[in-house]
């Protein structure tokens, strides 16, 4: 029993490091498009409003198609695969794959023939139309992936996950720039041409993506089918039955990731139709441009850190509690909350005390919206950690709380954006705000409901004040060092060196304070060695 738990404990964690390296792989390719786009003669600002307000659209419908059944899938399959029923989680694919291909072609249905009218009326830019029809094949591809990821997460394998998210963004980012540049040659820089060229290369990316996993099922086929043969504890069940579980748990996980795609969308169909009372539309769209071109994008960054744990503990938590081993999903989630803290306090403060260096050194050809990514930096913990609880909910069977935690911060959200974004000396600020609050209430029920459930016992001193002490000492280090090297040396370098300093002091300082256990040290890769190292220089528990 020692050896099977060790070894669970393994499979989480290299399910996690393939997941995390994948995604800030992911950021930092995207980040790289993203810099070309916004910095790019013709495009800028203005085409970042064209291309996100269309992207955002996409997303929302994406999310009714297919957000949110990776983790349903890895749910369902996983339980089965707990009690050695190979042959039923295989069944759940099976019927899974057919009915998300069938909604997957609705979405892109809908999205095509449907672009004009969202466009024009919903989200009042005419030029996303183009936009609109570009990304509509892809919901049929992320769709049907959806279904393949889910179900090898299930299975404990989150390297088809991870490469075929990576190979989605290689391809994004390379297609991206490739198609952009064409199109800016041959049109002359036309901005809404170029806007629909790089959702265009969405399309392609995803399709490759799925063209991956394809492959990589017909790979691990024969292996599937040994473990079929191998199955017990199968029970029969009509596909109509199957379908009706499939949706009783995804439709739930799919609407708690719609509140989080509403947010962003809210923005789009709000910001410039509020910032249109008082300024004029060509300002309001590029006030737009920097909120979902710029700070979305920065600040959505420390996600890619995250996400890993809130994608692995599902299947984790949820194969637990089939078998009644409550106490190892207890030890993974707090493991995970003190990583994600651990994550988003850095990030949140890091991005607050260097906003103008960092779009600075991003967007040196258009680095307006200082105070607005200061603003929505103070987010960004929050944000993490929703991610994480909803991941130990979703494994835990409370779908729905994720739902209506994010739905009332949702609803918040619409009202104050209404509300603020009219305000002359608010205006985009006030969409940020509205952000904020949302994030927070969302986290207050989720955190509230995950320790009630679970029967978490929060050490405040370790998950708190600790990673608080070691935040604080990162930011004076870091500020000091970027206050005595302003004059002597460029703003960039002086950026990079300052932010590689404040890593270099946030690390020093965990160590310092003892903050991870020896157990804890364990679940990390290559932690036995880490933890031997230190224990010999004195800094371990």
């Amino acid at each position: 029993m020692r050896r099977k738990r060790n070894f669970k404990k393994e499979s989480f964690m290299q399910g996690v490091l393939a997941i995390m390296v994948s995604q800030v792989l992911i950021k930092i390719l995207g980040l790289i498009y993203k810099l070309y786009l916004t910095n790019k003669e013709g495009f800028g600002d203005a085409g970042n409003a064209i291309y996100s307000s269309g992207f955002q659209i996409y997303a929302l419908l994406l999310t009714l198609s297919s957000i949110g059944v990776p983790n349903a899938i890895a749910k369902l399959v996983s339980e089965r695969l707990a009690v050695g029923d190979s042959k039923g989680a295989h069944r759940i694919f099976k019927v899974a794959f057919a009915t998300f291909s069938v909604i997957g072609g609705l979405g892109t249905s809908i999205l095509f023939y449907g672009a004009k009218y969202i466009s024009n009326v919903v989200l009042q830019i005419p030029e996303a139309e183009y936009t609109l029809v570009a990304l509509s094949p892809s919901i049929f591809f992320v769709s049907i992936s959806s279904v393949v990821r889910g179900y090898f997460n299930g299975r404990q394998n989150m390297k088809a996950t991870a490469n075929s998210q990576t190979i989605e963004q290689i391809f994004k980012t390379t297609l991206t720039i490739i198609i952009v540049a064409i199109i800016g040659v041959w049109s002359s820089s036309n901005t809404v041409l170029m806007a629909a060229g790089a959702n265009l290369a969405t399309t392609l990316s995803t399709f490759l993506s799925f063209a991956y996993l394809y492959l990589y099922y017909g790979e691990k086929k024969a292996e599937i089918a040994q473990d079929i043969k191998l199955s017990k504890n199968y029970k029969q069940y009509r596909i109509k039955t199957i379908i009706k579980t499939i949706l009783s748990v995804s439709i739930p996980i799919l609407l708690s990731s719609l509140m989080a795609v509403i947010t962003k969308n809210i923005d789009a169909m709000t910001v410039v139709a509020g910032l249109k009372t008082f300024m004029s539309e060509a300002s309001a769209k590029l006030q737009y441009g920097i909120l979902a071109g710029k700070v979305d994008i920065l600040t959505a960054l420390p996600l890619s850190f995250n996400i890993a744990f809130a994608t692995a503990l599902v299947p984790a938590i949820a194969s637990a509690r089939a078998i009644g081993d409550m106490e190892n999903a207890r030890k993974r989630t707090l493991f995970s909350l003190l990583i994600t803290i651990l994550i988003g306090l850095p990030c949140t403060i890091g991005m607050f005390i260097f906003a103008d260096p960092i779009l600075n050194l991003l967007f040196p050809n258009a680095s307006s919206g200082t105070l607005l990514l200061q603003i929505s930096s103070l987010t960004i913990i929050f944000t993490v950690l929703i991610q994480t609880i909803n991941g130990a909910l979703q494994g835990l069977g409370k779908i729905l709380i994720p739902v209506i935690s994010l739905g009332i911060g949702v609803a918040v959200k619409l009202i104050l954006n209404l509300i603020l974004i009219k305000i002359p000396y608010l205006g985009v600020y006030g969409a940020a705000i509205a952000t904020a609050v949302c994030n927070i209430i969302s986290f207050i029920i989720g955190f509230s409901v995950l320790v009630k459930n679970m029967k978490l016992e929060i050490d405040f001193g370790k998950f708190i004040i600790k990673p608080i002490m070691a935040t604080f000492m990162m930011a004076i280090c870091s500020y000091y060092v970027f206050e005595n090297l302003k004059n002597i040396t460029t703003q960039s370098v002086t950026t990079i060196i300052s932010l590689i300093t404040a890593v270099i002091i946030y690390l020093i300082s965990l160590i310092a304070l003892r903050i991870l256990t020896k157990e804890e040290f364990y679940m990390l890769p290559a932690g036995e060695k880490i933890h031997k190292t230190l224990n010999r220089l004195g800094f371990s528990k």
